[in-house]
């Protein structure tokens, strides 16, 4: 039973920021008690999900399959809709039945964005390995080591990305130089694991010869002189009907059905004012959104804060819910819990 303040944990990107922005400066009343938050790229909250680490986190979709034993999902914060999935993008047009020769990049084995590589591609057979060693019972336990404190570290690597805590500094680049050979260097299987905003760079050097990109990269890929290969998010909309979940927030199961409620409702108040008045947020957002320019700190929150974001309605319980069925049909998720 978790005792004081709830620690809790979120991304760096504009849309998690504009969420949060209230809540985590005591704007919200009545809201519970947190401990100052960790903005961490989402590969990290996914890993430190799996070592039930927070009491409140985001988390990837395809994380969230890993870990329904010790979280519940919020109906709201998530990053889910339609036309803003990951893509898939290279230096030159590839033919998908090249790719599994390629040498592919995700941001992160439990990203969204990874399983819905392996879903697209099937037929790239190290790629799906790679991803449905995870599933295996046991694997976190092998492979995520317990560091003092809870610092949960993959084989003696550093967390991906920069750590901060509310109010620090550094922005979602603190830490890039630090980590940058450790972070591409992640290879399993002929496939790389890269923090998101490393990815488009190594393909630009001729590094791998394509990777899947999140976020704002949807925004800049171009500029980068890449091309896309394929829409994962609308491939999977053809595919489903649904629209695509990217990120929810969970909550440690444990805390009960009324502790759940009140978290929940502070954080949907806190996007309430964040709407209210956005402007009061900008600071904040621009202090941890790195080099991003204010037109695409915009469209970023924009397309990734949406209804979906204010409340989980039947769509996207049922998108969640296609989803993890198709993982673990593909034995890149665990059976059911």
């Amino acid at each position: 039973m978790t005792t004081g303040p709830l620690s809790l944990g979120f991304s760096p990107c504009p849309n998690d920021t504009f969420i949060f922005h209230a809540l985590v400066h005591g704007l919200v009343d009545g809201a519970p008690a947190f401990a100052p938050a960790l903005l961490k790229d989402v590969e990290t909250l996914n890993r430190w999900a799996l070592r039930a680490r927070l009491d409140v986190s985001k988390i990837s979709f395809h994380a969230l399959g890993h870990v329904l034993d010790h979280y519940v999902l919020l109906g709201v914060g998530a990053a889910l809709g339609r036309g803003c999935g990951p893509l898939l993008v290279a230096r030159k047009p590839y033919d998908p039945d090249e790719l599994p020769d390629k040498r592919l990049a995700v941001p992160g084995r439990f990203t969204t964005a990874a399983m819905l590589l392996g879903l697209y591609a099937p037929a790239c057979l190290r790629l799906n390995d790679y991803l449905r060693a995870a599933a295996r019972p046991g694997w976190a336990d092998e492979h995520l080591e317990k560091k003092g404190k809870g610092q949960d570290q993959e084989q003696g690597d550093e967390d991906w990305g920069g750590d901060q805590e509310q109010g620090g500094g550094g922005g979602k680049d603190q830490g890039k130089d630090k980590n940058k050979n450790k972070d591409e260097d992640k290879s399993d299987g002929g496939v790389s694991e890269m923090r998101f905003d490393l990815i488009m760079p190594a393909i630009v050097r001729g590094e791998i010869d394509a990777g899947v990109i999140i976020h704002e990269s949807r925004f800049t890929y171009q500029r980068h002189g890449l091309v896309l290969l394929a829409d994962l998010g609308a491939w999977w909309e053809d595919l489903s009907g649904l629209p695509i979940p990217l990120g929810g927030l969970v909550a440690r199961r444990s805390l009960g059905p009324e502790k759940l409620a009140a978290i929940e409702a502070a954080i949907r108040e806190s996007l309430r004012l964040a709407r209210a008045n956005s402007t009061g947020a900008l600071a904040y957002i621009r202090r941890h959104a790195g080099e991003l320019d204010e037109k695409t700190v915009a469209a970023h929150i924009d397309l990734y804060v949406n209804e979906f974001s204010c409340r989980l309605g039947e769509d996207a319980r049922q998108a969640v819910a296609e989803f993890l069925r198709r993982g673990r049909e593909a034995g890149i998720l665990p059976p059911s819990l």
